[in-house]
């Protein structure tokens, strides 16, 4: 597993830097008035319009075609070609399509329809001031040089705030947690605010339970399984931040949390979250190993960093030209970390927790990897929720008039006609008889 990652990195140069979206919660002075949008909304980004390291217009195109395919006939690709979704999303789903196919991944579809009108008394609700509070004064924190996000009376900011506010209606217990912020921004840019709001609450309840809490005790365990892989996969690095003092806890919580949002360049975020919406949590795992080899991954890299802040310098200030979608993603779907390993370094880390930690212990079964889980098991629920099946009945009815037949029967041992007889005559008391019971193959049921 460790040579899957390796420790060195070889980047092609002929990639275009694309620092839209780097550090959504940059303090910057604001956009000038006449500066030109990126094609993802970014004022001033470099990716207007797509570069040497973007795919060809006609192969965007294949793309579009067969993913308008595969949610035309959403059910049947799920439970037949689910493989064909994977790679797919491994690839990238296209920007124009993003609004269809992430609520199918996540399954939001089906919590917006199970659950009709109920985003709208959400949001024209009150909300707890405590949480009003807060949320307000997290909304210009959200990429705030995304053309949504510049105005505070924009629809962007005014969406935001009722997206967040009816989650901390809907789970009163969760409250608001301020990494929802960048998870909410990203998927209203895709979605309108009832659809992000259900995929916000996917994401919180089924692909990360236990993340946005009071107590996060999710993170905590998933920090501990992180440097389980770590000492596993990459010992160097491991050793190296033992040495200075860098835990899991220091650099995680804003990866996982925020899925990357502030991490990476928006169209390598765009990607990740493709992934992950298919495969669930262990891309985040994956992604996070591979930054970590980018940024410490060779002796050089480690012996410039002998102290805490600088490793956490390096963590944080990864090129961005080794951070484009292609190549990094590429190097994300390559480590060998599957299912199987995660859910198994889950259940050790898991053991080894001390019983005095606060707040509720982990619930790591209730997370599901991925949307083809998530699809199998709102299936099962939508089997099981409706009106119980009935158990078939088979009565076999004698006809009515059977036709003479042209040649006399040979009925001699045979119960057919004995049963035909008893069915058309009046009822028969006593005792039944002893030969093989033809009554009881009337009254037979299956």
């Amino acid at each position: 597993m460790a040579q899957a990652l390796g420790e060195d990195l070889v980047q092609p140069s002929e990639l275009q830097d694309d620092s839209s979206s780097l550090g959504s919660d940059s303090e910057l002075s604001g956009p000038g008035p006449y500066r030109q949008a990126d094609r993802y909304g970014f004022i001033g980004g470099s990716s207007a319009e797509p570069g040497p390291g973007h795919p060809p217009a006609d192969l965007i195109r294949q793309r579009e075609m067969k993913w308008v395919e595969m949610t035309s006939h959403w059910e049947k690709t799920m439970s037949r070609r689910y493989k064909k979704i994977k790679m797919q999303c491994r690839k990238g789903i296209p920007s124009a399509l993003r609004a269809r196919c992430w609520p199918l991944l996540c399954g939001a579809h089906v919590c917006q329809k199970n659950s009709p009108g109920t985003y709208q008394k959400l949001a024209e609700g009150p909300g707890d001031p405590q949480w009003m509070e807060t949320i307000g004064r997290d909304l210009h924190r959200q990429f705030p040089l995304h053309e949504m996000f510049v105005s505070p009376q924009g629809h962007g900011q005014q969406g935001l705030l009722q997206v967040l506010k009816a989650y901390t209606l809907y789970r009163p217990e969760q409250g608001y947690c301020q990494a929802q912020g960048p998870v909410a921004a990203v998927l209203l840019m895709h979605l309108p605010p009832e659809e992000a709001f259900w995929c916000l609450v996917q994401i919180c309840e089924v692909y990360l339970p236990g993340y946005y809490g009071p107590h996060m005790e999710a993170v905590r365990l998933d920090a501990e399984v992180f440097m389980a892989l770590l000492r596993r996969l990459l010992p160097r690095v491991h050793k190296h931040l033992q040495q200075v003092g860098v835990g899991p806890l220091l650099y995680l919580p804003e990866w996982f949390l925020c899925l990357f949002a502030r991490s990476l360049p928006f169209p390598t975020v765009l990607r990740v979250w493709d992934a992950f919406l298919s495969e669930g949590a262990k891309v985040l795992f994956r992604v996070g190993l591979t930054l970590v080899r980018l940024a410490l991954g060779t002796a050089e890299q480690r012996g410039a960093c002998p102290g805490l802040l600088e490793t956490l310098g390096a963590l944080r200030a990864i090129p961005p030209t080794q951070l484009q979608e292609d190549v990094f993603m590429s190097q994300v779907h390559s480590v060998a970390l599957s299912e199987r390993d995660l859910q198994r370094e889950i259940r050790v880390q898991l053991a080894q927790l001390p019983e005095s930690a606060p707040g509720p212990p982990p619930r790591p079964q209730a997370r599901l990897p991925g949307a083809q889980a998530i699809f199998e098991a709102q299936q099962l629920a939508g089997a099981r929720g409706g009106t119980k099946p009935e158990v078939p009945r088979i009565v076999v009815q004698p006809p009515e008039e059977p036709r003479p037949p042209r040649r006399k029967p040979q009925t001699r041992g045979k119960t057919f006609h004995g049963l035909l007889t008893r069915a058309r005559g009046p009822p028969i008391e006593g005792p039944p008889r002893s030969h093989r019971g033809s009554a009881s193959f009337l009254d037979t049921r299956f």
